[in-house]
């Protein structure tokens, strides 16, 4: 059996307003309505669409979906945790655009099947302990907060299991430790703060996946911090050392000897410290002076004088 990604389906954001996703399924229902559709597979189309939406527009559908869909892809291959069970009331309220037959056996892997009164029956009637799920959620940090490490204090909205069984969003805050060196895309898990457990059952782990903040002049490439540093042309000429900015301080950075703008310069060790540390790959970038006094402007004949050169020579012009 295959994953669902109702949200891929319809089109929408997984942050997606309940206005949005009412406006996205009527534009895509008129597009694929089987009676007036020329798009190839429109029925099959406007069925997942249904299916989609019956979910997505009902609050505790939604939130029951987002517990089981954190982590995963359209397409790859799901079977149902064998913990997962429930009795939800859904308030049977029927079905959009089609019955419960036309329903894909994903639907009713996660909602049980519908009985002939509109509601539905539990998939399971496991009643033992039952372990919450893991759940999964992006963290923002800056590049200094991942260069020192530190302590952020997160707010999440967290789908949880009241005492009548019903899914409902809890607001939760957190202080996360972050820490020293930690690269992008790495996840940090924290221990039983996940969704809650049921009849006893232990509370899954809540994964947080580690996401940069954009910084006015770094930028990072796995442990690598990027800089394009600019430069004066006599810098670059006489190979000066130069004040840098890195995530440690500022150095000085000797350059070499008659510089070109693009040349790349290594500094070891001055990237993202973790194990091995990264470094940082400095990028010139000369920056010509306006001439915009007249002896400015005799400077500038002098030196085509006294150096010339024809940077388009390569190019036969």
């Amino acid at each position: 059996m295959e994953f669902k990604d109702y949200y891929k389906i319809m089109g929408v954001s997984r942050d997606a307003s309940q206005e949005d996703i009412k406006r996205a399924y009527r534009k895509l229902a008129r597009k694929y309505h089987p009676d007036v559709s020329k798009e190839r597979n429109a029925e099959e189309r406007f069925k997942e669409l249904g299916e989609a939406y019956e979910v997505l527009k009902d609050p505790e559908k939604r939130a029951a979906y987002d517990q089981i869909a954190a982590g995963r892809q359209h397409g790859e291959r799901f079977t149902p945790p064998p913990d997962w069970a429930f009795d939800f009331d859904f308030g049977g309220g029927g079905f959009t655009g089609s019955d419960a037959s036309g329903f894909s056996d994903f639907f009713d892997s996660l909602f049980g099947r519908a009985t002939r009164g509109g509601r539905r029956e539990p998939r399971s009637g496991w009643t033992g302990p039952l372990s919450g799920q893991d759940q999964y959620a992006n963290i923002y940090i800056s590049l200094d907060e991942a260069f020192s490490g530190g302590t952020q204090t997160v707010t999440l909205a967290s789908p949880e299991i009241d005492a009548k069984g019903r899914v409902v969003n809890k607001t939760r805050t957190l202080n996360v430790k972050i820490p020293k060196g930690v690269k992008e895309g790495q996840r940090i898990r924290l221990s039983g703060q996940g969704g809650s457990g049921r009849l006893g059952g232990t509370a899954g782990d809540l994964y947080l996946e580690i996401r940069f903040k954009p910084h006015p002049f770094f930028r990072a490439e796995g442990a690598d911090i990027s800089l394009e540093l600019p430069v004066t042309p006599w810098e670059a000429a006489l190979g000066l050392s130069v004040p840098t900015p890195t995530l440690g301080g500022k150095v000085e950075l000797k350059l070499p000897p008659n510089s070109q703008s693009g040349q790349r310069l290594r500094l070891k060790g001055r990237g993202l410290p973790c194990t091995p540390p990264g470094d940082q790959i400095v990028t010139l970038r000369i920056v010509i002076p306006e001439a915009t006094t007249a002896e400015a402007k005799s400077l500038y004949r002098k030196m085509a004088e006294v150096m010339p050169m024809n940077p388009r020579a390569h190019m036969g012009a």
